[in-house]
């Protein structure tokens, strides 16, 4: 049984963000928001990465017919050289927000860090999609999303692994990397060779 809370100020609109693929060292940043019924409740709702694949697959679903409102929106890799990763975290969310079909008045955050969207108060919460289920929601649907486009995007690119490691610095993509050299999906502003390569 999940023991997430469903909201943190009561009476209040609230959306939880969230964003995957801070640590990669290829594609883009995704972020999604969600605002979810005040009544909401899940068994197993939680954060993403404690999920298997096959039921953040089907919460996907579950997610987006109970919303209220939900959005997904990314920076690319050439935003985040650009402008580096958190701030392109923070954009990423911003992009998200703007596309929800209504708007909130509080804003739930996931980490310990956020550049204020408009006159909206917010709350960062470490952790926070173990915490509440809006932000797991939204933790949900932006890794569903980029985990599915990073593996359609290893078809493309074969030499990195993407289909299994979406992006992340395992052994096998930097032996991609080394053996091949970057592709236009790398983010150049990254290490991306490092002395400790984490195991595949």
């Amino acid at each position: 049984m999940s023991l997430l809370s469903i909201y943190n100020k009561e009476n209040y609109f609230e959306a939880g963000c969230d964003e995957v693929g801070r640590g990669c060292l290829a594609g883009p940043v995704v972020a999604a928001s969600v605002i979810l019924p005040a009544s909401f409740t899940h068994p197993y709702l939680t954060d993403s990465k404690k999920l298997s694949a096959k039921k953040r697959a089907v919460l996907v679903e579950e997610i987006k017919a109970s919303a209220i409102s939900w959005a997904i929106a990314s920076c690319s890799p050439e935003e985040i050289d650009k402008i580096n990763i958190l701030n392109a975290s923070f954009l990423a969310m911003h992009r998200a927000l703007d596309q929800l079909k209504c708007s909130p008045d509080f804003l739930l955050i996931d980490g310990n860090r956020f550049k204020k969207y408009h006159n909206i108060p917010h709350t960062c919460i470490i952790k926070g999609d173990s915490k509440y289920f809006s932000i797991a929601a939204a933790s949900v649907l932006a890794k569903e999303y980029r985990d599915d486009l990073m593996k359609d995007l290893a078809k493309k690119h074969p030499h990195y692994g993407w289909e299994r490691n979406v992006g992340y610095p395992t052994k096998t993509h930097r032996l991609g990397i080394e053996q091949f050299g970057i592709c236009e999906l790398h983010r150049k502003s990254f290490k991306l060779f490092e002395e400790e390569i984490i195991a595949s």
